[in-house]
C-alpha cells in the first residue's frame, strides 16, 4: 500500500465515521509523527503536511547547519559541506528543510502498522463521540431496531448503527420482541466497558412514562402541565401525578384525552399497564385519597416525620 492509497482509504473512512476534516488531519499527522519518533528517536525535526481530500502527504526533515567538525547527531544536524551541496548559500546556524520520500522512509510493515494505528485512533474517537452524545441523551426516548436476542438482554441498533442494550431487567414483563422489531425506550446509562461503549436503555424507568406523556399530550410537552411524580409497577400499574399552571386547563382531563384518546397509545406501548392520572395537591390527605381512588377511605393517619401513612377503609374497599 502506498501513501496515496493509505490517505484515500482514510478519506473515505472519515466520511463513514462522520469525522470532520480538521480532526482527521490532526490524527493522521499525529500518527505519522509517532512512527517517525520511534524510528529517529525524536519527531520534532519533522513536519508532516497532509491534504486528506487530495490524498497528498509531505514529510519535511529539518536540521541545523553545523561546522563539519561539530557534527554530533545526523538526525538533527547537517554538516556545512553537505548543506552547501543542497544550496550554495547556507551558513552555520541556519535550518535546512529537506523533503523526505514516504516510500523510502516507510516499508510495507510500517505502512500496515500506520493503518492499524489509524483505524484504532479513529474508532476510539468515534466511540467517544457516541458516548458523549448518549450521555447527553440520558432520560430521552430512542427508537431502535432489534438486531439480536439473547437470554438476558437484547441487542438493538439505532438509525446510525450504534449498538444499544436492553437488559431483561429493564423490559416490561409482557414485552416480547423479535428480530427487526422497532423498540421504544429511554436511555438509562452510557459508559465505557472493556474499552467499548455500553449504552443501556430501559422500558421500566419512570422517565419512560414521562417522555410518552410529552409525546402524546401537547400541554405536557409545552410545560403547561407538569408531571410531578411517576411511580410504577411495570406492566401492572402506574400512578402519575400532574399539575397545571393554567387554571383553565384540567390536567387529568388533558392527559387522558377525549374518551381516553391520548392515554390509550401510552397504555398500549406499556403492554396495557393500568395508568392512574392524579391531580397533584400539597394537601397530603387529599393527595392520598385521590391516589387510592376509586377505593373509599374511612380515615388516614399521617406520620410526617417518617413520611408514612396508615390508611383505613372498609374490607370491601381494600
Amino acid at each position: 500500500m502506498n501513501v496515496e492509497n493509505l490517505i484515500d482509504s482514510f478519506s473515505e473512512f472519515k466520511d463513514v465515521k462522520n469525522i470532520d476534516r480538521e480532526t482527521m488531519m490532526s490524527i493522521l499527522e499525529d500518527v505519522f509523527k509517532t512512527v517517525l519518533e520511534k524510528k529517529y528517536e525524536g519527531a520534532e525535526v519533522f513536519d508532516v503536511i497532509i491534504n486528506v481530500d487530495k490524498g497528498d502527504l509531505e514529510i519535511w526533515k529539518n536540521r541545523e547547519v553545523v561546522d563539519d567538525k561539530d557534527l554530533v547527531d545526523v538526525n538533527t544536524q547537517i554538516s556545512l559541506s553537505e548543506a552547501l551541496k543542497i544550496e550554495d548559500d547556507y551558513e552555520i546556524g541556519e535550518e535546512v528543510s529537506e523533503q523526505v520520500s514516504f516510500d523510502q522512509e516507510f516499508g510495507r510493515r510500517q505502512v500496515l502498522s500506520i493503518r492499524q494505528n489509524l483505524v484504532g485512533r479513529i474508532n476510539d474517537l468515534h466511540r467517544d463521540e457516541i458516548l458523549k452524545n448518549y450521555q447527553n441523551r440520558i432520560g430521552e426516548i430512542v427508537n431502535a431496531e432489534v438486531y439480536q436476542i439473547w437470554k438476558n438482554e437484547i441487542l438493538l441498533q439505532d438509525d446510525e448503527g450504534t449498538d444499544l442494550i436492553l437488559p431483561k431487567s429493564e423490559q416490561i414483563p409482557r414485552d416480547f420482541f423479535k428480530k427487526g422489531d422497532t423498540v421504544k425506550a429511554v436511555v438509562k446509562t452510557a459508559e465505557l466497558r472493556n474499552n467499548k461503549s455500553y449504552i443501556s436503555i430501559s422500558r421500566i424507568a419512570p422517565e419512560f412514562i414521562e417522555r410518552l406523556f410529552e409525546m402524546e399530550v401537547p400541554e405536557v410537552f409545552d410545560g403547561i402541565i407538569t408531571i410531578k411524580k411517576v411511580v410504577r409497577m411495570p406492566g401492572e400499574r402506574a400512578k402519575v401525578m400532574v399539575e397545571s399552571y393554567d387554571d383553565r386547563i384540567d390536567p387529568v382531563g388533558a392527559c387522558v384525552g377525549v374518551k381516553g384518546s391520548r392515554i390509550h397509545g401510552i397504555v398500549r406501548e406499556l403492554r396495557n399497564e393500568n395508568i392512574d392520572v392524579i391531580n397533584y395537591t400539597e394537601n397530603i390527605s387529599l393527595l392520598l385519597t385521590r391516589s387510592l381512588s376509586p377505593a373509599k377511605i374511612t380515615s388516614i393517619d399521617i406520620n410526617n416525620e417518617a413520611k408514612t401513612a396508615n390508611v383505613f377503609m372498609s374490607p370491601d374497599q381494600v
